[in-house]
């Protein structure tokens, strides 16, 4: 399979064409024949002129590439090599929500062959891979997996904004059903991928290495973020704190903050679904998302509590909210914790106003019912600096002070102007 690939006999598709697969797209097809699938028509419409959905990347990246973004399941069928990697949510209650990926499962299902390939990206919990994705595969087309098609998993290390640590300059994993396939998998991944592979002894393993990743991340954020509790209730600066630890060695440097996005604050959830399953209750991973999940609403509670108590009216008062992107310097908003603060805010009678020139104003409103302001107007009671866009770290106190009320409350969640707030009341966490 590698070598007809690396001829360019046989296509690669890409099922899913966002975060993790446009990139991965765009990198093989530098390198040989690729299918670009997408059912998103507005996203589709955007590839086809060379433009990102998502914002990441320039027009550049498409030059020189080898690549057809395309609906049409009889472009699909020219493959023989598939990607899948679409998102893997959580439902309301928290469940996995496996509903994309069986469905871009079936839609590869309608199309495999015989002697095709078929690689998950998609993050999921441990034995997913083989216990819902091979026998669908298996139910559409009457193959066998290991005998008619084989299977891989190699979990994705897209993180967006960072144009440091890129697709091509980071280790990717890579596991198949076999030693054929594994070989053959790990070999196109390395026309990719510069800094080569990691050959994961199985896809168990392959799975769960991207899911403690993020969980290991989200835990430990979550002993910041109650260490930060219980610093504030001793009257001292979490910041503080942290830089005067890190002065030793062996100290980990982790912050505070919200914790959401399509990873940290939902890959965990996967693993304590399939942790249930295997009748074992993960206390440290439960207790983790526990505190991140509520720290939007501590937030906006802490800066109800120093409004009231500097004499101010709550009710009718109105904060501006910078920043609802997940994270600094991207577009996505899914899975977005500034939307706890937003939300407590109007319980409690506060008129708000939210602002992001990253964000997409139309799927803010789709998601989360919330109407984006293109600038700020008039005078604020607070500001709530909720994520550290790049454009907001250069802002001085003046600025900030020209809309606020008198001695307005500057609630700076990302501890981004530490040291340079002196005449408002500064809060952060």
């Amino acid at each position: 399979m590698f070598t007809e690939i690396q001829n360019r006999e046989v296509k690669i598709a890409l099922v899913g064409l966002g975060y993790v697969g446009l990139p991965l797209a765009l990198a093989f097809a530098k390198r040989c024949r690729v299918i670009g699938f997408e059912i998103d028509q507005a996203r589709l419409e955007k590839l086809r002129r060379s433009e990102d959905p998502s914002r990441e990347l320039g027009a550049e990246a498409f030059n020189d590439a080898d690549i057809c973004f395309t609906d049409s399941l009889e472009q699909l069928r020219e493959a023989r090599f598939f990607v899948v990697a679409v998102p893997t949510p959580v439902d309301k209650c928290n469940q996995p929500d496996l509903g994309p990926l069986l469905s871009a499962t079936n839609t590869v299902g309608k199309v495999l062959k015989k002697g095709d390939y078929v690689v998950y990206e998609s993050t999921v919990y441990p034995g997913c891979t083989e216990e819902e994705c091979v026998p669908l595969l298996e139910r559409l087309t009457g193959l066998t997996c290991g005998v008619d098609f084989k299977v891989g998993y190699s979990p994705e290390r897209i993180n967006p904004g960072d144009k440091e640590h890129t697709l091509t300059n980071t280790v990717k994993i890579v596991s198949g059903s076999d030693a054929e396939a594994l070989e053959n998998i790990a070999q196109v991944y390395e026309l990719a991928v510069e800094a080569g592979v990691h050959r994961a002894p199985n896809l168990k393993v392959a799975e769960m290495a991207k899911i403690i990743e993020n969980t290991q991340r989200d835990v430990n954020i979550a002993l910041m973020n109650e260490l930060s509790i219980i610093a504030q209730r001793l009257q001292i600066n979490i910041y503080d704190v942290i830089e005067a630890a890190a002065t030793k060695w062996n100290f980990i440097r982790f912050s505070p903050g919200l914790v959401g996005g399509h990873c940290i604050g939902v890959d965990p959830y996967y693993l304590v679904y399939k942790a249930y399953a295997l009748k074992y209750h993960p206390q440290i991973i439960r207790a983790g998302r526990f505190v991140n999940d509520t720290m939007g609403g501590y937030i906006a509670k802490k800066l109800v509590k120093k409004i009231i108590s500097s004499g101010a009216q709550v009710v009718a008062c109105r904060i501006l909210v910078m920043g609802v992107t997940y994270k600094e310097n991207v577009s996505d908003i899914r899975n977005s914790k500034v939307v706890d603060i937003v939300n407590e805010l109007k319980d409690y009678g506060v008129t708000v106003e939210v602002m992001d020139h990253f964000a997409d104003p139309q799927e803010v409103v789709h998601e989360y019912g919330i109407d984006l302001v293109a600038a700020p107007s008039g005078k604020y009671r607070a500001i709530v600096v909720a994520v550290a866009h790049d454009a907001y770290k250069d802002l001085d106190e003046a600025y900030l002070e020209s809309l606020s009320e008198d001695r307005g409350f500057l609630l700076d969640v990302k501890g981004i102007y530490r040291n340079k707030i002196h005449r408002m009341h500064y809060l952060s966490l």
